[in-house]
C-alpha cells in the first residue's frame, strides 16, 4: 500500500476526546503519511506531544493557508479528524474543508455525513479532479453478504476486543495487541469496524454503524473469513464498537455469537461512571465483574481487563488494576502507558492450542 501524503483537520479538537480519529492517525497508519494537522489552539506545537506527550515529528499549524504557505511538503489529502454532534458537517468546517479543495487536497470523511452530498463541495472537488471518500458511505447492496455459517472455516483464534462503553480506546487496544503478537513472530491481522480503523490501513473489515442491520453479522463474518483466506494469519484481533449495554446503540454481542470470538479483552475507565454523552440519563455502566459475567452468558470467555486512565491518577489507575487481577484472576493492565506485551503469553497458549486441535 503505497502511503500518501495527508493534513488532519481537528478545528480546536486535539486536546480533547473529540479528536480520536486524529489520535489514531497520530498514533499510526499505514495508510496515509501524515505531515501535518490544523488545529488554532495548539499550533506551533507537536501533535504527538499534544496527544500523549510523546514527539512524533508531525508538527500543528494555524490554519490550512498556514499548511500550505510554511510546508515543504505537499498533502495529497486533508482528514476530518474530529468527531461532530451528530456527525453532521457544521458551515465552519466547511469552510475549511472547501480551503483544502481551493489548495488542491482530497477529503477523506468519516463522520455521518457525506462530503459527496454537499454540492458546493462536491462540485468544486470535480471541477479540480479531487477524490473525496466518504468512509462511512454504505456499500451498494450488490456487494453486502449475508451471514453464510463460513465462520467455521476460520480455524485460527479470534479475539474481539469489546468495552463497557464507547470512546474508550478499544481500536487503539487492539492496534496494540497485533503488533505485540507480530513483534513476537506470529502473524496477526486486525479486523476494523469503524472509519478510523480504515484510515489507519487495516485491510480487512467494515464500518459497523453504517451497515445495514440485516448485513452486520454477514459483513463482519466474510471480512474475518477473507483475512483467514488470504492471509492464513496465527491469530485475529476484532475492534470492538461502543458496549453490550450502551443504551444509545449497544453493540458487542455480532462479535461473539456471529464471529464466533470465544475470547474477549475487555476495556474499561474506571473514572467513567456514565455512558459518554448520556449523563442526563440514569444509565450507568456496569462493574467490569458484571460485564465479565454478561459476556459468558454470550459464550465469550473474557481472558484479559485493559485500563483506560482518562481522568484518572496513574497510581489510583495502578491500584485498581492490581486489586482488579486478584479479584479477577485475569491480567489487567495499562495499554498507553505499559503496553501489551505482558498479554501475549496468553495468546500464544491460544495459539499453540489451536494448532494441535487443527
Amino acid at each position: 500500500m503505497e502511503k500518501k501524503n495527508a493534513i488532519i483537520i481537528t478545528a480546536g479538537y486535539l486536546d480533547s476526546s473529540n479528536g480520536k480519529t486524529a489520535h489514531g492517525l497520530i498514533r499510526g497508519t499505514e495508510r496515509f503519511n501524515i505531515i501535518g494537522v490544523i488545529d488554532s489552539k495548539s499550533a506551533g506545537k507537536d501533535a504527538g506531544e499534544v496527544l500523549d506527550g510523546r514527539k512524533r515529528n508531525i508538527p500543528i499549524y494555524a490554519s490550512i493557508g498556514d499548511f500550505s504557505t510554511n510546508s515543504s511538503e505537499k498533502a495529497v489529502y486533508c482528514i476530518i479528524g474530529v468527531a461532530t454532534k451528530g456527525g453532521v458537517i457544521p458551515e465552519s468546517l466547511r469552510i475549511m474543508l472547501k480551503e483544502a479543495l481551493d489548495n488542491g487536497y482530497g477529503l477523506i470523511n468519516g463522520l455521518h455525513e457525506y462530503i459527496s452530498d454537499i454540492p458546493e463541495l462536491a462540485d468544486l472537488a470535480a471541477q479540480k479532479g479531487l477524490e473525496i471518500i466518504d468512509v462511512r458511505k454504505p456499500k451498494k447492496f450488490k456487494d453486502l453478504h449475508f451471514w453464510s455459517g463460513k465462520i467455521k472455516t476460520v480455524l485460527c483464534p479470534k479475539v474481539a476486543v469489546l468495552g463497557t462503553d464507547c470512546a474508550l480506546g478499544k481500536r487503539t487496544t487492539t492496534r496494540f495487541l497485533v503488533q505485540a503478537m507480530r513483534d513476537a513472530g506470529y502473524k496477526a491481522e486486525m479486523i476494523y469496524t469503524g472509519q478510523t480503523g480504515w484510515m489507519q490501513g487495516a485491510k480487512y473489515g467494515m464500518v459497523f454503524d453504517s451497515t445495514l442491520n440485516d448485513f452486520i453479522s454477514g459483513e463482519m463474518e466474510h471480512a474475518i473469513v477473507q483475512c483467514w483466506e488470504n492471509e492464513r494469519p496465527d491469530i485475529i484481533f476484532i475492534e470492538g464498537q461502543s458496549s453490550l449495554r450502551n443504551p444509545s446503540g449497544p453493540a458487542g454481542s455480532e462479535w461473539i455469537v456471529s464471529a464466533e470470538a470465544t475470547s474477549v479483552v475487555l476495556q474499561h475507565n474506571p473514572a467513567r461512571k456514565q455512558y459518554k454523552d448520556m449523563e442526563f440519563y440514569p444509565a450507568y455502566i456496569a462493574d467490569p465483574k458484571d460485564e465479565i459475567a454478561l459476556i459468558k452468558m454470550y459464550g465469550g470467555e473474557t481472558v484479559a481487563l485493559t485500563i483506560n486512565t482518562a481522568k484518572m491518577e496513574q497510581k489510583d489507575a495502578r491500584d485498581y488494576a492490581s486489586r482488579y487481577q486478584k479479584e479477577l484472576g485475569i491480567p489487567c493492565i495499562l495499554p498507553l502507558e505499559d503496553g501489551v506485551d505482558a498479554l501475549v503469553p496468553v495468546f500464544e497458549a491460544m495459539i499453540e492450542k489451536s494448532k494441535s486441535t487443527k
